[in-house]
């Protein structure tokens, strides 16, 4: 047994779950043995799932869709090379899509806020403290290498997940006490008394690594040699910064399983790897690949009108996005010293024109960014509701004021992009704070200059910034740009060695452990961490806490808008914008079923090649 000593604040959440009977068998097999009564086939925070233990296949694939072709995508907004295969390290930039190759004990549902089912695991039992899970594996499970997957490799997966990965990925398993394996096909894990509500359901996703590979490949370097994985795809041909090819595995052992069915149907999935989404933009309309999702309302707006489009050849969608929007904004290090004060932050988002600035550069796609929460039940409105209240005034006189009043929100403009009543205000504060005019330049205590230095890696955003930067320069502020290449930007960030830098993340729908990562003051000290700003407020800490072991869905709602209160109210950010949908743009090469999950696009996993329109096109 490896145990784990940790402890942490909080109270107990019970994890819960339907009892479960058999799973469907799978199409060719035998009936497995009968399972025990308490037996589940999966689990979500607070005990709701959506579908039975008999369940044929998840409600947004087709489970008849056909095998073959070939998906090219785009590789992510804020993706432009990579240098290394370990997808689970700090170091170096990884290749995206490096999940598809690991399975895992279960697998998320993605029209539920927070529930898994089982995969690898055939079952799970929960002890009636919540505290204990033992998994039961499938005896079909392999690697690629055709071995089983044994209980011995999901404790070694867990043990070392837990001990040498990205600091981000220990986060979530740090209320992971012991893992055991308790024979071939049986994993214990026990969990700490004040663990989080969704810690087992971070451990049953984690990727599984065999132990008998990394005995002799060391976890913790960078590497281009393909691990040894056990998902429904393996790493094909690749050139490192340009392609990388995912193969599919044409005997996986979960194809047939209810969580699996429908999905997974290209034999290829490829990512294209671009410097920049101009560049990559005239890539796809010259077919070198055959999916983007367009983030950019300017290219949205005004680069599609090309024959391919014209003709039908490419098609445009926008698809509905339900997930919590998240935050997207430019974020200050407050770990620099000009961002010390909280006047000099907001003064600097009292700057932005944001109503010019979508009307002008963005063609109107977008509404205002207010919430670390934005679009969810998450997100603070109006003054304190009771349960609100109830969380904050032990905090009374540690917190700002405002934060017991309407929450935060940045100035509406009159979209002139010549409003001077913000900036006379944000002048007024960087007085308050000592940054007082000499010779048209914002000067402090000691004479020194105010500067600040804006570091990106895309020139998209270039129009942004140079219009937000002559607002804050009219304020005495020196401003300049800084653009790296991707690979020093990822590496100043992993440092905190920036002033600002624009960043967006988005919570799952069911928030845990990921407060802890963006917020928490452990995360602004730790290197690499999601906490750009350098958050480090005991109240914050108290509240992601209570927030995490919250024992029901309307105490987590209370719990994280007190959190996002408190947030706004510490000005950490100049807030930026958000649509609830996804701009998808693609050459009519595909089908899609006629569900979409309520918090994923679908696409790759539930999409499919159509033979006959490949073949017409040419392409795919």
């Amino acid at each position: 047994m490896i145990r784990f000593g940790l402890t942490r604040r909080g109270t107990l959440a019970a994890l819960a779950g339907a009892a479960a009977s058999p799973l469907l068998p799978v199409p060719g097999r035998a009936e497995p043995p009968a399972r025990p009564a308490s037996a589940r086939h999966g689990l979500s925070a607070f005990g709701d799932l959506k579908y039975p233990p008999d369940f044929a296949q998840f409600g947004y694939v087709n489970p008849l869709a056909p095998k073959g072709g070939t998906f090219i995508e785009l590789a992510g907004a804020g993706t432009t090379t990579f240098n290394t295969l370990n997808a689970f390290i700090l170091k170096g930039d990884p290749a995206i899509g490096m999940e598809l190759t690991f399975a895992s004990l279960m697998v998320r549902a993605f029209d539920e806020p927070d529930a898994v089912y089982a995969a690898a695991a055939e079952t799970v039992e929960v002890s009636d403290d919540g505290l204990t899970l033992r998994f039961r594996l499938r005896p079909t499970a392999r690697f690629h290498d055709g071995t089983p997957i044994t209980a011995g490799d999901v404790a070694f997966s867990l043990t070392t997940l837990k001990t040498k990965s990205h600091p981000n990925i220990r986060a979530t398993l740090r209320d992971l006490d012991s893992v055991e394996a308790e024979d071939a096909r049986t994993v214990r894990l026990v969990f700490n008394p004040r663990r989080g509500r969704d810690a087992a359901l971070s451990a049953a996703v984690q990727p599984i690594l065999s132990q008998a590979y990394y005995a002799s490949h060391p976890f913790e370097e960078s590497t281009l040699e393909p691990p040894l994985g056990s998902g429904p795809y393996r790493v094909g041909r690749f050139e490192q910064g340009r392609f990388l090819e995912f193969e599919r595995v044409k005997d996986w052992w979960g194809e047939g399983l209810p969580a699996f069915r429908g999905h997974f149907n290209f034999d290829v999935i490829r990512y294209e790897y671009y410097r920049d989404r101009d560049t990559a933009f005239e890539g796809f309309t010259a077919g070198n690949y055959l999916f983007r999702e367009e983030y950019t309302s300017r290219v949205w707006a005004t680069r599609y009108d090309v024959p391919a489009v014209r003709d039908g050849r490419i098609k445009r969608d926008i698809i509905a996005d339900e997930r919590a929007s998240g935050a997207q904004g430019w974020m200050f290090n407050t770990r620099r010293t000009q961002f010390k004060d909280p006047r000099v932050r907001e003064a600097f988002a009292l700057a932005f024109d944001f109503e010019w600035t979508n009307a002008n550069l963005m063609f109107g796609s977008y509404h205002r960014t207010h919430s670390y929460f934005q679009n969810s039940p998450m997100m603070a409105t109006g003054v304190p509701g009771e349960g609100e209240l109830k969380l904050l005034e032990p905090y009374r006189g540690k917190v700002p004021d405002d934060v017991f009043g309407e929450p935060w929100t940045p100035p509406v403009t009159d979209g002139s992009g010549q409003d001077r009543a913000s900036l006379r205000h944000a002048g007024q504060l960087l007085d308050q704070a000592g940054w007082t005019i000499k010779d048209r330049r914002r000067v402090g205590p000691q004479g020194e200059p105010l500067t600040v230095e804006f570091l990106m890696f895309e020139r998209v955003f270039e129009p942004l910034h140079q219009t937000y930067a002559k607002r804050l320069e009219q304020l005495g502020i020196q401003v300049s740009l800084r653009l790296v290449d991707a690979v020093q930007y990822r590496s100043r960030l992993d440092d905190f060695d920036f002033d600002i830098t624009i960043s967006r993340f988005v919570f799952p729908q069911t928030p845990g452990d990921t407060l802890r990562t963006f917020f928490s003051s452990h995360a602004a000290a730790t290197r690499g961490s999601l906490n750009l700003p350098g958050i480090d407020d005991p109240v914050v800490d108290a509240l992601i806490e209570t927030a995490i072991a919250a024992n029901s869905r309307q105490e987590l709602i209370a719990a994280c808008r007190a959190l996002d209160r408190v947030l706004r109210a510490g000005r950490y950010w100049v807030p930026h914008w958000y649509k609830p949908n996804h701009w998808l743009a693609y050459w009519d090469v595909y089908d899609r079923p006629q569900v979409t999950p309520r918090y994923s696009r679908g696409a790759p996993e539930t999409w499919w090649r159509n033979a006959e329109k490949s073949a017409r096109i040419g392409r795919g």
